[in-house]
């Protein structure tokens, strides 16, 4: 939907495996201001996981939205899915400033499973003072994120072909990271629960420090209800949100929540398993959970989660760094969640 007639801005697009999501952000003084967004539930209704083998659909999804929200902005910055980016922490010590670059390409080849010559390597150092001595210690940690060079030619592709100015491309979890968190630096959990795939992700200091992705996504909770109630996706996925995990207290009713508890209990084991994963390892305690996409709605999941894990739990608010008129705020509240990761990538050129 457009809201403003303003000059430049930019796109912020999140291509997914089942819908296209396009943020438009425009600068108001100091503050980004949403100027327009939109999304497509699939390309003719879905998108299959084929959409890097048809580019030229895809271009087209793309124009559609932006035409049909009114955006005028054709600089854009996209997100490389998760579960297709190689990411590690890689302690060095002692090294020379010279050298780093040499090292953290040799330390790639042990952890990244595929020739380097086969990817775009980026990494960055993580600055960290050492606080019992005084002074920045000899050992350091570096990220390094590694993006398959094939995947990133069919997004520059994409863009050309819908003649929009690809700026960037970083890993969600960077968008998440910029807006969900902002410039808090607390350590905390972020759970993208997309439509195939769930994303988890520990993040300090602004820093992603630990990433899993498992194949347990919002489309597998509709599917299991589908079944065990014997009816249509369509009709399962209103049930879906209609009752969420509310127990509503007769035996035919509560089918719908065991379903579903059912279904995200593999989500939840790998959450548990993350968060003290990296507690062990780290010896740092994860302050909350911050839950991202469609299925964060799901009525009660937030209190559910909140008392199975023993820790405080929370739906991002991509908007929080926002301005928009205020009578859109309910709208916006039941969009945010799916939205989060293209307000990142449109904050990205905003900072």
């Amino acid at each position: 939907m457009g809201l403003f007639k303003a000059s430049q801005g930019y796109l912020g697009i999140d291509i997914g495996t089942s819908s296209i999501k396009i943020v438009e952000l425009k600068k108001e003084g100091n503050r980004p201001r949403l100027s327009s967004y939109g999304f497509s539930e699939g390309l003719d209704g879905k998108l299959n996981n084929d959409w890097q083998l048809n580019i030229k659909k895809t271009a087209k999804a793309i124009n559609k939205i932006c035409k049909e929200a009114g955006m005028t902005s054709k600089s854009a910055v996209a997100a490389l899915p998760t579960y297709s980016v190689f990411s590690s922490i890689l302690n060095l010590a002692n090294v020379d400033k010279k050298d780093i670059a040499s090292t953290v390409h040799w330390e790639a080849k042990k952890v990244i499973p595929i020739p380097l010559d086969e990817i775009i390597l980026d990494w960055k150092k993580i600055e960290e003072d050492d606080k019992k001595v005084g002074k920045k210690s000899d050992n350091f940690k570096v990220l390094i994120t590694g993006a398959p060079k094939l995947l990133v030619k069919k997004y520059i592709d994409i863009f050309k072909e819908a003649q929009i100015n690809l700026i960037s491309l970083e890993t969600e979890i960077f968008s998440l990271t910029r807006s969900l968190l902002g410039r808090d630096k607390t350590t905390v959990a972020i759970v993208e629960i997309g439509t195939n795939t769930t994303n988890i992700s520990i993040v300090d200091k602004g820093i992603p420090m630990l990433n899993r992705s498992i194949d347990i996504g919002g489309l597998t909770i509709t599917k299991s209800l589908a079944n065990n109630l014997n009816i249509g996706l369509e009709r399962a996925e209103q049930f879906k949100y209609d009752l969420g995990m509310n127990s509503l207290g007769t035996a035919g009713q509560e089918i719908v929540p065991k379903t579903i508890i059912e279904a995200l209990n593999p989500v939840i084991n790998e959450i548990k398993y993350v968060i003290n994963l990296y507690q062990n390892r780290d010896n740092k305690k994860v302050e909350k959970i911050i839950l991202s996409g469609g299925s964060s709605l799901l009525v009660n999941f937030v209190n559910y989660l909140s008392k199975i894990l023993d820790i405080n739990v929370i739906i991002g608010d991509p908007w929080a760094r926002v301005s928009y008129p205020v009578e859109l705020k309910p709208v916006l509240d039941e969009v945010g969640p799916r939205m989060s990761i293209a307000v990142g990538l449109a904050l990205r050129q905003m900072e």
